[in-house]
């Protein structure tokens, strides 16, 4: 971001269209100056005299320098923008750590747009995506976990994200984080004193007080590193491929799962020749399920470009759904299917279990979860939900007690740390100089300082603000 901390910024605060309210935020040094321009107080009072963070009544002016394009040119200069409720808020006591001012007017986007408009006029400039957020991280409000999750906040579309979200924000990952570089930069003090007084052969700490506490704090960058794949999901929600041969119940189990008719169910074979794509809440976890066309030899061109579609969102998915007829034996084409996602997660749906089974379990041992289903009745269907939100969610711990990494920049970070951390004790264990070990130790505890800020660059900054909307 190019913007200086010395500029006073605004901008609408709430989203693009309708409302009953919409909120116009200025932040900086002449926040009191700018709003007293485009503000009046009903009481008379000038703004700065006012109480800080209470609601006043006022009206919106513009400046008297404003021109407004849009009024017809036969008619009188407006005199005012609309009636408003002001606060004022006085740093550091504010989001951003600054004096900021909030105008709260109605929310129609001409009228929003003509308030921020008499900002700028008045000497603000537009804020830039997630400009406010970054003032608060860089005035020390919140630190850089916490200014993502605000954005993980804002975008979270399920229960369980929302809840991750606010531990986030309310430093869960950040408080468990600083404990581990806590540990590690108390004992790289303890290695480099040692390193200063080598010729007086003094011991700071001992080798094995080394190896347990880099050995600790391996375990606890571990344990954060393993819930990553719940946090995406978390974050992202979860992409599920339905998958199968032609016919085996494929978009039933679809219409099922989205307890709607939303793909086309004929016994034709083929008839699903496209990628289906809907989402469904289970259970606070967000769903994008994938219906794809039949896996078989082909030579119609639209077939074969569904086949490849399915192919594509195969390798795409979170976890697979393999659907099986259990009405008829095993195909090849059914081996086939189950071969192609053997070594990635998956269900086998043993699907038409309202008619005569033919498919027999021990065909099926090496897959080790198995769920008969009918998506003809729907037997079957709550444990199939069960099961699939339970593979999704496995290995993360208890998502409402557990510190959750949600983002993949955290995730780069506590590799690099477990990296650093791990060469740390194969040199302590090798004998190899104390300086090397020392080198590993701040390795890693600069790469957990890039989860929070207290460690970071320019470049890390552009890219965690440049995902927020301008008004945040």
């Amino acid at each position: 971001m190019r913007g200086s901390l010395d500029d006073t910024i605004c901008a609408v605060a709430t989203p693009v269209g309708e409302g009953g309210v919409g909120i116009v935020r200025l932040s900086g040094p002449d926040v009191l100056r700018i709003a007293g321009v485009v503000v009046r107080l009903r009481s008379g009072r000038l703004l700065g005299a006012a109480a800080t963070h209470s609601l006043l009544l006022a009206d919106v002016v513009p400046p008297a320098s404003m021109t407004i394009h849009e009024m017809d040119s036969q008619a009188s200069p407006m005199r005012f923008l609309d009636e408003a409720l002001v606060v004022y808020m006085k740093g550091p006591r504010s989001f951003t750590g600054e004096d900021v001012v909030e105008i709260q007017s109605h929310g129609g986007g001409l009228i929003l747009s003509l308030i921020c408009q008499a900002c700028v006029e008045a000497g603000a400039r537009l804020a830039e995506p997630g400009e406010f957020t970054k003032r608060a991280f860089l005035n020390g409000r919140v630190d850089l976990s916490q200014a993502e999750a605000v954005l993980d906040t804002v975008r979270a579309r399920s229960a369980a994200s929302l809840h991750v979200a606010q531990r986030q924000l309310r430093g869960a990952l950040a408080r468990e984080v600083e404990s581990i570089r806590t540990a590690l930069l108390g004992l790289l003090a303890h290695v480099e004193a040692g390193i200063d007084f080598v010729e007086e052969d003094i011991s700071f700490v001992t080798g094995e007080e080394l190896r347990r506490t880099i050995q600790d704090a391996i375990l606890m960058i571990r344990r954060l590193s393993r819930s990553f794949r719940m946090g995406k999901v978390l974050r992202e929600g979860a992409r599920v491929v339905i998958l199968g041969r032609p016919n085996v119940g494929k978009s039933s189990l679809l219409n099922q799962l989205l307890r709607e008719d939303r793909a086309i169910v004929t016994a034709t074979p083929g008839t699903t020749r496209d990628v289906i794509e809907e989402s469904i809440d289970l259970e606070g976890v967000r769903i994008h399920l994938v219906d794809t066309a039949g896996l078989r030899e082909t030579e119609d061109p639209v077939e074969l470009e569904g086949i490849r579609r399915t192919k594509l969102a195969q390798q795409e998915a979170d976890l697979a759904l393999v659907v099986l007829d259990g009405s008829q034996a095993l195909t090849d084409e059914d081996r086939q299917v189950m071969d192609a996602v053997r070594e990635r997660p998956r269900i086998i749906v043993v699907n038409k279990g309202d008619l005569s089974p033919v498919v027999r379990v021990e065909e099926l041992a090496s897959h080790s979860l198995i769920c008969p289903v009918s998506a003809a009745t729907g037997a079957g269907l709550d444990r199939l939900r069960t099961e699939l939100r339970g593979q999704l969610m496995s290995g993360g711990g208890d998502a409402a007690e557990a510190v959750i990494v949600t983002n993949v920049r955290h995730q780069a970070a506590l590799q690099r740390a477990a990296q650093a951390a791990n060469q740390a004790l194969e040199s302590l264990g090798q004998g190899a100089a104390v300086e090397l070990i020392a080198d590993d130790l701040r390795a890693t505890a600069e790469a957990l300082g890039e989860i929070t800020g207290t460690i970071t660059t320019d470049e890390i900054l552009e890219r965690v603000f440049a995902e927020f909307c301008i008004g945040k």
